[in-house]
Formats: structure tokens, sequence, C-alpha cells
């Protein structure tokens, strides 16, 4: 960073800037629990004189045993793309009108969470159902280990709860498919052969001024080998749309090229992880009472609207305890 040219080149500079930040949350709590340690050997000599010092001595070992876990916990983030930011996508799938008004409750609920950790969120594309919630919709978020954190989130959210859409109150059952990649910079190598992607222009739909609404500046791209797909709206210009859909393609591929290592190697365990939208990872209950349960790890959460807030941290920080446990059954 203290090379003269270092913001000659911005993008660098800015993933420079994020590697950083990630490392200063490992390194600065692990500092302070070192320093912490030290500063209680005095204060165990201390209590040793006076007893009175007791309970000050058991309060500051409970503390410390949490900030211990809490850096075995960030440990655990040590995947190629861990420290990247991440491009999360929700689409709306079985469950009608329900199903996306469900898929947009699904991305307020990670952009809340993101803002929580005063995190970076920008929307990247969005597809708005004509009656209530949305067909698809993608954002970016960036901070230290977002990925990391978010990448368990990929695979099939479901709901249940009376329909607010039906007249009958009727229970109803919603799907909603979570897509998680990294964010990857454009100095990443990914083999993407341009024969192979087939490129749509559309009308951008939603706010976002008449230029956008008149013109055809949307920009889809089609990896027709893989079937992936990346679409971009939320600039103005085609050129910039197009150049932030290549992103996203490359960053797919990454994630694609990811699984394919992990499958390898959860395949030779019985219970492997699944993953995709053919996963039901988690269950959202409104009726008849109010309670978030992981299918994968067991995790649960009494409050569905705290979640639906943001309040997912729990989930996160279990599946990859629950991930560690799966790759211990490996060894």
């Amino acid at each position: 960073m203290a090379a003269p040219d270092f913001w000659g080149n911005q993008e660098r500079a800015q993933h420079t800037l994020g590697q950083l930040k990630s490392l200063r949350t490992v390194v600065t709590p692990l500092k302070s629990a070192l320093d912490s340690v030290a500063d209680l050997d005095g204060l165990l000599e201390m209590a040793g004189e006076d007893p009175a010092l007791e309970a000050e001595v058991a309060a500051e070992l409970t503390r410390l045993e949490q900030a211990v876990a809490q850096l075995e916990l960030q440990a655990m983030l040590n995947g190629p793309h861990d420290d990247n930011g991440a491009i999360l996508s929700v689409y709306a799938r079985d469950g009608g009108v329900d199903a996306n008004d469900w898929a947009e409750m699904v991305l307020n609920m990670y952009i809340n969470w993101a803002k929580s950790r005063e995190y970076e969120v920008e929307l990247i594309d969005r597809q708005d159902n004509e009656e209530a919630g949305i067909t698809h919709a993608s954002i970016a978020s960036r901070g230290p280990m977002v990925y990391g954190y978010l990448r368990g989130e990929e695979g099939m959210h479901r709901l249940v709860r009376i329909s607010p859409f039906n007249a009958e109150g009727k229970r109803q059952t919603s799907f909603a498919a979570v897509d998680v990649s990294p964010e990857i910079s454009d100095s990443t190598e990914v083999e993407i052969d341009e024969k192979d992607v087939r490129q749509d222009t559309y009308r951008a739909s939603g706010a976002g001024g008449q230029h956008v609404n008149k013109t055809d500046s949307a920009v889809r791209l089609t990896h027709i080998p893989t079937g992936i797909v990346a679409s971009c709206q939320s600039e103005r210009s085609q050129h910039k749309n197009r150049a932030i859909a290549w992103k996203m393609l490359r960053a797919r591929m990454v994630r694609v090229e990811d699984e394919r290592r992990e499958a390898e190697q959860m395949a030779k365990y019985k219970n492997k992880a699944r993953v995709g939208f053919g996963s039901q990872i988690r269950n959202y209950f409104l009726h008849p009472e109010q309670r978030v349960k992981d299918s994968r790890t067991e995790h649960l959460q009494n409050s569905f609207h705290a979640v639906m807030a943001g309040d997912i941290q729990g989930f996160l920080e279990a599946f990859l305890r629950w991930r560690m446990a799966e790759n211990a059954n490996l060894s």
C-alpha cells in the first residue's frame, strides 16, 4: 500500500484494502486475546492474595473463552474465496404469487443482515412480479469474509404461512432459491470461451428513469454449455450492464468449480451435503407457530420476524461448525 503507484489501479487497490480489512478482523481480536491472557496472569496473582477478586477472575475467564470460540469460528473461513465479497441471487420458485412475495422477503433478509454488519450492498439486477414481490434479484455484498459466511446459504428456502393472497385464508407453502458466488476481481483468471456465451438485450424494468425503461440497456448472458445465466439492468449504460453481467458470470463459473471440488470430497461421506437449488436447507414457519429451523444443522430461531430483520448470524455460524464436523468425518 505504500508503493507510489498503489492507487494507479483502483480495482486492485480496493481488493487489497478489502484483504487488509479481512485480516484485521482476525489479527486484532487475536492480539487482544493474547494481551488479555498476559493481564490474566497478573490478576491471578492478585486473587491469590485477595479472595474478593475470584469473581473477577471467573468473569474474565468466561470472556476469554468466548473470544477464543469466536476466533476458532473465524479460522473456519479458510476457503480460497471466503474473504471475498459475495454475489447473491434470489429466485421465486413453486408457490405462485406467494413465492414471488417470499423471494422478496428473503432478499430483504440478506440486505438487512449485511447492513447490520455495516457491509456494502449493491443491487445488481431485479425483476419485479406484476402482482407482488420479485421473479428474481441479485445483490453484491462487500465486507470482511462475506462470501465465507454466505456460501452456506445456497439452496432452497421454504416458507409455510397463511397466504395473504388467498381470500380463503388457506395455508400456503412457498419456495425461494438462493444462489451465492464469490465476487472475484478482473485479475482472477477464469477460462470462458466467448463463443459459448449468448448475449441478449432487453428493456430494464422498474424504477430507473425514462432512459432505462425505453432502451434495451439490460443485458443477459447465457453460458450455453452449463446453462448458467447472468443478467444486469442496474446501470443506464448497456456497456456497463454487460461488464457487470460478465463479472457475475465469471463469479458463478468459479462457484461451479468450487462445488465440483466440494462434491468430490463430500462424496466420500455417506451424509454428503447437497448443493444447488435441489436442496431444501431451511424451513421458515409463520403458521401454526413462528419459528425458523435449518434442516442441516438443526439450528432453531424462535422469532421469524427477527430472522427477516437480518438476525441470521446464528444460522451462518452453525453451518460453519456443521461443515467442519462433516469434513472431520472424512478423515
